[in-house]
């Protein structure tokens, strides 16, 4: 039998799914399938609009050996295990004469725990999971939020936290979840053979493509016990977010209070005198926190470093008289215990780690009115980790809407540990670099505005000149405003500012579920909605809802930012340019997924205006602007504004 050709499939599988080929989803599956036949890496930049997920689905499918795809929202992967697959492998079934399977995999504390769930959360055993008050009258939300659980539990197939709806608390959930390091083990649990995060991991086994996201993948790399099963093949989507999302499973952190707890589940397991020493160190721990002022510690305190120790080797001692003591008047012995000493095990590594003093690791505290002060440690990069663990033994494909940054792919190949592209060596994994480009008209659908007569953003106070350009810009459109502010300060300040001065409904990120905002801000065209981060990546408005995208600033990190600061320094010591480097590379990254907002339809039409004129005047500014989509160009405000008045009467016209 011959083997089908990639264009059949991918014609079938897109006339699956009510889409229309594009030449860009084209080339993207001709360079991942050639990628997958070499075994080699690619890079592939695909606009929005592009339909990148089937341009990475037809080929991974095609190839018959198992694929892992990773990707950062839960969204995306919904997409991909409701949607995508079931449609493509539906699809392809007639010409591959197979149906590949498929799965979606998490990290343990994503999945309900039987074992927690029928016998409660050891550490709280006075006040039990279902305690009989609660029970009868449940009054509170979390008392609501757990027999809601309960009853979840016997109809739910999956144990899947994200298959819950509405969702439960943080807090609620954590009554009836544990982390891997905390998990009894299948074997030595009375509910093993109903477990479902085993279940999970025993269909991942089975599949051929296995849905997964970004930490997980981090937690495969870096503790070196295999999570995900053996592959051939790694895409990962939205591979802008990799970088941060594995900084995040690398970064350490302490507090009293977490301290405490491990010292509270350790004690009823220890003799008197392991337990008192521990409980010593975490005294002296808590009074030095007490005095924490936020910001980087180049090097540890005097005080803090002796407080570590003493807590490394008090831990150390705890953790070896937990693995040699039974005690059998303890209430289920060996949850206790392994809960116990994960507790332990952290507070251990973390202070190791923290004493070790190593030069490839950032240390700082942060300070929060509510919860005290938290002691942090993080890689100042995670390049390495990733060139070493990411692009061995097997073929790697990153894509994302945003992978080149002034033009080019080597500054995002960088932070993955990639040398420039054509770069050869040993050690150094080859890649190539792809940009398929978008199905949009950039330049007739949408304008790039940058408001170049207004004063430089200073660190603080309000900007009264960009009040006023916002407002007059909202007014020109009609409403219809995604307003992306670099902190919350400057979203809830516009806020309130805009909602005394305009007629417009304007939504305010925080006020209500994000999910809630977005649905309301499309229903009405004349609403606004503000917000910061999540904001940036996360809303998906085709249509006339959204005409007119504002930021208010170019997104640099703040300068106090302990990491990014630190990784600029150790740039410049290196002899780069950690300004561009670091600084610049993250507003560049958040602007184009900003300015991705405004048009996500052929029929779409808008402005992007940047309050900022840095962006047109400094000498950075034409780097972060060959970032953003190839809109058509302007700082002519009056121009602006009659054409955001022609846009909203257009829509208007329409009915919207």
């Amino acid at each position: 039998m011959t083997k089908p050709s990639l264009p059949d499939l991918l014609h079938a599988a897109v006339s699956a799914v009510g889409g229309t080929e594009r030449p860009g989803q084209v080339a993207m599956a001709e360079a991942v399938a050639e990628a997958i036949d070499d075994n080699s890496h690619r890079l592939i930049q695909a606009g929005t609009g592009t339909g990148k997920s089937l341009g990475y689905l037809v080929p991974a499918l095609a190839h018959g050996e198992r694929v892992v795809v990773a990707t950062a929202t839960l969204a995306l992967q919904r997409q991909l295990v409701e949607r995508d697959l079931p449609r493509t492998v539906e699809a392809l079934h007639p010409q591959l004469r197979r149906r590949p399977q498929f799965a979606m995999l998490k990290g343990r504390s994503n999945y309900l725990c039987l074992h927690r769930l029928h016998e409660g959360a050891p550490q709280d055993e006075e006040e039990g999971l279902f305690d009989q008050f609660e029970a009868a009258a449940p009054t509170s939300k979390l008392g609501q939020d757990l027999i809601r659980l309960r009853d979840w539990a016997d109809e739910t197939e999956t144990g899947d936290r994200d298959d819950l709806t509405p969702g439960v608390s943080d807090k609620a959930w954590s009554q009836i979840s544990v982390s891997s390091r905390e998990c009894l083990g299948a074997t030595k649990c009375a509910y093993g053979a109903e477990c479902f995060a085993e279940a999970a991991r025993e269909r991942a086994k089975l599949a051929d493509v296995v849905v997964t996201n970004h930490a997980l993948l981090a937690i495969d790399a870096i503790e070196g016990a295999p999570v995900l099963p053996q592959h051939e093949v790694l895409i990962v989507d939205e591979a802008h977010e990799l970088v941060s999302r594995v900084t995040g499973v690398a970064t350490g952190e302490l507090t009293p209070g977490q301290v405490n707890r491990a010292v509270k589940r350790a004690a009823k397991l220890v003799d008197e005198k392991t337990a008192d020493s521990l409980q010593t160190a975490s005294e002296s721990f808590e009074r030095v926190m007490e005095l924490a002022l936020p910001g980087r510690l180049e090097e540890v305190p005097e005080d803090l470093g002796y407080a570590l120790m003493s807590l490394r080797d008090a831990a150390r001692n705890v953790i070896s008289a937990i693995g040699a003591t039974r005690d059998k008047s303890v209430h289920d012995e060996d949850a206790v215990r392994k809960q116990a000493l994960a507790a332990v095990e952290n507070v251990h590594s973390v202070a190791e780690r923290i004493t070790a003093g190593s030069e490839y690791d950032v240390v700082w505290y942060e300070r929060h009115d509510r919860f005290g002060a938290t002691l942090r440690v993080a890689p100042l990069s995670v390049s390495g980790l990733l060139r070493e663990k990411l692009f061995e033994d097997r073929s790697v494909v990153l894509t994302s809407a945003t992978l080149k940054l002034g033009g080019d792919f080597n500054g995002i190949a960088a932070s993955l540990g990639l040398s420039p592209e054509g770069v050869e060596g040993e050690d150094v994994p080859l890649w190539r670099g792809l940009d398929v480009g978008s199905p949009f008209d950039y330049p007739k659908q949408g304008i790039l505005y940058v408001a170049k007569h207004l004063a430089t953003p200073g660190r603080e106070g309000t900007r009264g000149d960009m009040m006023d350009e916002l407002a007059e810009l909202i007014e020109a459109a009609g409403g219809r405003t995604l307003g992306l502010f670099s902190s919350m300060r400057g979203a809830k300040a516009a806020a309130e500012e805009l909602r005394g001065r305009l007629d417009n409904p304007i939504l305010l990120q925080g006020e209500e579920t994000l999910g809630e905002l977005i649905k309301t801000f499309a229903a009405d065209p004349k609403t606004c909605l503000f917000g910061t981060l999540s904001l940036w990546q996360g809303v998906d408005v085709p249509g006339p809802s959204c005409q007119l995208v504002v930021m208010d600033r170019i997104p640099f990190p703040r300068p106090d930012d302990p990491l990014m600061s630190a990784r600029q320094k150790s740039v410049e010591e290196h002899g780069g340019n950690g300004f561009m480097a670091v600084a610049a590379t993250h507003a560049a990254l958040l602007m184009a997924q900003g300015a991705g907002r405004l048009v996500r339809a052929s029929g779409d039409r808008g402005v992007v205006a940047v309050l900022d004129p840095r962006l047109a005047t400094a000498r950075y500014g034409s780097f972060l602007r060959a970032t953003l989509p190839d809109f058509w160009y302007t700082t002519d405000r009056n121009q602006v504004r009659r054409s955001l008045s022609a846009i909203d009467a257009t829509a208007q016209a329409d009915g919207a």
